[in-house]
């Protein structure tokens, strides 16, 4: 009993994290369960914590929202924390964008890292 009241609680608190990152977003629940295929009512459920959710839904989600599972499953994990903090840099960035800062960042590094007697 104790075990399912948690696991009901873990589900009310990552639909709670769907809907705040939905919101910021700016993205309707109708919107969401467009994307995400599934039912307007399902995405209600799953943000009120009433509806569990198969894993192929939670990851669409994920994708759709554009976040990592880590801020929807763990947020207060300081990893995750760490991961993420100065992720609001890149969040009005394309993929593509994305993709070519961590490429310079790489070769950036690379040039420190074959440099380090001049630092």
């Amino acid at each position: 009993m104790i075990a399912e009241n948690k696991s009901k609680e873990e589900y009310k608190k990552v639909g709670e994290r769907i809907r705040k990152i939905r919101i910021q977003k700016g993205m309707t629940q109708a919107d969401l369960s467009v994307k995400v295929n599934t039912g307007l009512s399902h995405v209600s459920d799953i943000e009120l914590g009433k509806s569990k959710m198969m894993l192929a839904t939670f990851t669409r989600i994920a994708e759709d929202l554009q976040i990592s599972a880590d801020v929807l499953l763990r947020p207060d994990i300081p990893e995750v924390n760490n991961l993420y903090r100065n992720a609001e840099i890149l969040e009005d960035c394309i993929p593509d964008e994305i993709d070519a800062i961590i490429k310079i960042v790489k070769e950036l590094k690379a040039t420190m890292h074959s440099n380090k007697n001049i630092y």
